[in-house]
């Protein structure tokens, strides 16, 4: 494997083992547990002022904190996306400063394009010749475009709810679409059945250890953007948290590094119809329990069972976070209210971070000085039927 000096392999999250990237792809050998990309840090010598000095020009900036090198990437400059100033916003939830990261911008219109950038460079350099993966619809856009960047097949499974775009494009990319009856978690066993017998490189969330590794490079970007000023509160839409866990690593790793003193407080926001993360964190869980009728408009956060719950709810305590849920009804509000106040698309699952924060908000979360940072993970239009229906049935 062609990969950057520092990276050292990959270890496991559940039993510590560390393992060789080149001859281990998916999941702990030993425990099944997920893996985790690691570096010597201490061989790095990275300033602010090297990061500074660069073109500001997609996540690739940051190779040294990433397992491959831009010249050895299957990438179509994804990252480095806006972080909007809304000081609509910041007045109305009270607090000093709300931003806006962006992600809407990157090439397939989602911050999946992040993680597979990295998930995709991976099964390049480990000879795959397919890739395959179960998503909501934002993730599988996103592999069957960077698929068709590297040459290689790619088999994606959605729900039958997926939104027409993210189904539309996979088909446009050249990927071989398996729409499944009902929810997440069918399109989830349809695909783990469907690869028994094939050799197919995984990219669905935490079996490959590259796409939250990708993800967090967003962290990097906020603290740059914010003049490295590290954010008191971030607002994470959460179904499989590969982001938020991403950008808890990130944070980490930042502060190893002396680029940074502390870490952001990190808020996982769910809806009210499928909040197994909100759950286990109000109870003091270090482990979720399957959400057992999930019932949310929210497609792209309806994770009734998320496998990686401990490291989220681990990033949580560790960054002195929390957790919440509203209702859907709050949510498409939200985004209503984010679009007509700011001009900023957010989708229906997206919202789900600014829904969260007037929550947090009037729960008294937050200080009057706080810098807060919502994530849009995807571009509105992905779901603006939703949004229109909302409407509508306002009567507006």
């Amino acid at each position: 494997m062609e990969t950057t000096a520092a990276f050292a392999g990959l270890v496991c999250t559940d039993c510590g083992q560390d393992f060789d990237a080149g001859t281990t792809t998916h999941g702990c050998p030993d425990c099944g547990g997920i893996l985790n990309p690691t570096y010597d840090l201490a061989a790095l010598d990275l300033t602010r002022a090297d990061l500074e000095s660069r073109p500001f020009d997609g996540m690739w900036r940051y190779e040294e904190l990433l397992p491959f090198p831009r010249d050895a990437a299957v990438t179509m400059d994804e990252g480095t996306t806006p972080l909007v100033e809304c000081p609509e916003l910041a007045d109305e939830l009270g607090v000093g400063r709300v931003v806006v990261k962006d992600e809407g911008r990157n090439p397939t219109g989602s911050f999946k394009d992040r993680g597979h950038a990295l998930a995709v460079s991976a099964a390049v350099q480990h000879g795959a010749s397919d890739v395959a993966l179960a998503s909501a619809g934002n993730a599988g856009q996103s592999a069957a475009a960077y698929a068709a960047r590297a040459g290689l097949d790619s088999h994606v499974f959605v729900p039958s709810r997926a939104s027409f775009v993210n189904k539309a494009m996979i088909n446009v990319h050249g990927g071989d679409m398996n729409v499944v009856e009902g929810r997440f978690t069918d399109a989830a066993a349809a695909c783990a059945d469907a690869m028994e017998g094939e050799d197919w490189y995984s990219t669905s969330s935490f079996s490959t250890p590259y796409r939250h590794e990708g993800k967090k490079t967003m962290l990097y970007e906020i603290v740059e953007q914010l003049g490295w000023e590290v954010p008191d509160r971030v607002v994470y839409p959460t179904g499989g948290g590969v982001g938020l866990v991403g950008m808890h690593k990130g944070a980490k790793e930042f502060r190893d590094l002396g680029l940074i003193d502390g870490l952001p407080a990190m808020y996982a926001a769910q809806s009210s119809g499928c909040a197994p993360v909100v759950e286990a964190w109000e109870r003091g869980s270090d482990r979720h329990d399957e959400w057992e009728v999930p019932d949310t408009i929210c497609g792209g956060i309806e994770i009734p069972d998320p496998g990686a719950s401990p490291l989220i709810l681990d990033a949580l305590r560790e960054s002195d976070g929390g957790a919440v849920a509203t209702p859907d009804d709050e949510i498409l509000d939200s985004a209503i209210t984010v679009a007509q106040h700011t001009g900023l698309e957010m989708g229906a699952t997206c919202a789900a971070a600014a829904s969260g924060a007037w929550e947090l908000a009037e729960e008294g979360v937050f200080d009057d000085d706080d810098t807060v940072v919502l994530m849009n993970t995807a571009t509105g239009n992905k779901e603006d039927d939703i949004l229109r229906s909302h409407l509508m049935g306002k009567g507006l």
